[in-house]
């Protein structure tokens, strides 16, 4: 969040304050996977316990089951996340940089470039062509601006992989942990790691509805309700193919 800072305006003689910016940072490159991380792990999870138990395992196989579960989905979750956020941002910067190549090769094309952008949003073509000829002055503004509006990439804000990675991994051990819990405190049947999932699911997606402005009980209820069903096919499946082995 930004402090406010005093404005002039040149032609009126006022001075005003811009407001500090409330909006919540919706691009950092973590919310996505971790909320994605912390759903596929309970999903996940509580449906590979829940198969597996299904088809007869004993608890020490099961509990098994579900940690090799945990380790093997954070791992793969946060290396797909580093991967796919690092080509994310490595054609972003490959992109900017042929933007500042034209820029350098046909400057006033690029400038004209910009200021139909501007008048196609509704900018009469006058102001539009003043406003693109004062940003194109600076050649280290024009590049930035150019991103933003021909690319829609805001260059000083780009996603970070770790940051995704990271959060993707932590996320997801967490989700995948909470089945597989009553199982190291010495649970011996499916019935407490199935609840204890199932609530864990709605506070999730509870806990989810403040960052998307949703009901917390309709955000809450869809994870339920998605990631029972897929335990309970789990579950159906593990029975079947364990009374058939």
């Amino acid at each position: 969040m930004t402090s406010p800072s005093p404005v002039t305006d040149g032609d009126a003689a006022a001075t005003y304050t811009v407001p500090p910016d409330h909006h919540r940072d919706v691009t950092g490159g973590w919310l996505r996977p971790a909320v994605f991380g912390v759903m596929d792990g309970l999903v996940s999870n509580t449906a590979l316990v829940a198969g597996v138990a299904g088809g007869g395992a004993p608890p020490h196989t099961v509990l098994l089951a579900g940690l090799a579960g945990l380790a093997a989905g954070a791992f793969s979750m946060a290396t797909g996340e580093y991967v796919s956020v690092a080509s994310q941002t490595e054609l972003a910067l490959a992109e900017i940089e042929v933007e500042k190549a034209e820029l350098r090769r046909v400057p006033q094309a690029e400038e004209a470039e910009l200021a139909a952008i501007y008048r196609s949003r509704g900018v009469d073509a006058e102001t539009a062509a003043a406003v693109a000829r004062q940003l194109s002055a600076d050649p280290e503004q024009a590049w930035r601006v150019h991103a933003r509006e021909e690319l829609g990439i805001d260059p000083d804000d780009l996603p970070s992989p770790w940051v995704a990675a990271s959060s993707s991994f932590g996320a997801f051990t967490v989700g995948a942990l909470v089945p597989v819990l009553p199982y190291l405190l010495g649970a011996a049947t499916l019935l407490v790691p199935v609840l204890l999932a199932l609530l864990a699911l709605f506070l999730a997606g509870a806990l989810v509805s403040r960052f998307t402005d949703r009901g917390a009980v309709y955000s809450g209820g869809r994870q339920l309700v998605l990631g029972g069903a897929a335990a309970a096919l789990t579950y159906a499946i593990g029975s079947v193919v364990g009374a058939s082995v």
